[in-house]
């Protein structure tokens, strides 16, 4: 019979003895916690870059109720004792800029970072007021070998912006109504630079992203609703669940346009997150 004896190509951190400083209980039961630390003396920062005017040469239009969504935002983070710091129609240089400067801060006594971009976009590109930028240029400046005060924290990214240009035409559902270890007394743990990480999209990748001249942008209006009301309740996972649905099912797109005319949406979660977070410590 053959040698059926299962192996690995590396070997496991856990079970390579990990060693804690003697008689520090809280760094071993931080360092295994299924959540994070959230009880640090700030909770974080929260950027908020509102791009509604762009330069005629990009071919970009006024992003009516953009204002909207940005008022919503503040309000909602302010009361989760967040420091938000709002910044109104930056370049492509302006935001790079600033998500360096953000990145080069201390956050050692924070728990967390929060970045919302509200603007144009394409699928992995957002707009600067002159032109597109990547996003993984503006999110690299946070990875965990380059903003060593956040590594190991959660860092979301939300990001309400067209991915595509594909309508979500809806379908009706059969379910019911649609509404190494250095030394004997050093703790070492290796982390991903790319983990802790969490993306929150308001459309699928290729679609457009609806948003309301009045009322602001669906996945706002509903990211907003689902934080007053499950902030202290739920997980962040969970929260972002709720959001999906809420725009899924409550909004349709209403237009005298044919082609724009009862179309749908649902937000993406992307998430690199490696333990539960909950707003409350």
């Amino acid at each position: 019979m053959a040698n059926t004896e299962i192996t690995v190509d590396s070997r496991s951190t856990k079970s390579a003895g990990l060693r804690i400083f003697h008689g520090s209980k809280s760094a071993e039961s931080e360092l295994w916690s299924d959540s994070y630390k959230m009880d640090y003396p700030e909770m974080g920062l929260c950027i908020v870059i509102n791009n509604e005017n762009f330069h005629p040469n990009t071919g970009m239009s006024f992003r009516y109720g953009t204002d909207v969504d940005a008022a919503h935002l503040g309000d909602t983070f302010k009361n989760l004792k967040y420091e938000v710091r709002n910044q109104k129609d930056l370049t492509c240089n302006e935001i790079i800029e600033l998500m360096y400067n953000v990145s080069k801060e201390d956050h050692s006594q924070r728990s967390s970072f929060i970045c919302v971009i509200l603007s144009h976009g394409e699928e992995g590109v957002i707009f600067g007021t002159d032109g597109p930028i990547e996003l993984g240029r503006l999110t690299c400046f946070f990875k965990g070998d380059r903003c060593r005060s956040l590594t190991g924290k959660p860092k979301l990214f939300i990001i309400q912006a067209c991915r595509g240009t594909e309508l979500d035409c809806g379908i009706q559902t059969d379910s019911g109504p649609l509404h190494g270890v250095t030394g004997e007394d050093t703790m070492c743990q290796k982390i991903p630079v790319e983990a802790d990480f969490l993306y929150a999209y308001s459309t699928a990748p290729g679609y457009y992203s609806w948003r309301n001249s009045k009322d602001g942008s669906w996945f706002i209006q509903s990211l907003c609703a689902m934080l007053k009301q499950y902030a202290h309740k739920l997980e962040i996972m969970q929260i972002l669940t709720r959001v999906n649905r809420k725009v899924a099912t409550e909004f349709e797109s209403f237009s005298s346009d044919t082609d724009f005319h009862a179309k749908k949406q649902v937000p993406c979660i992307m998430s690199m997150l490696t333990k539960d977070l909950y707003f409350s410590p």
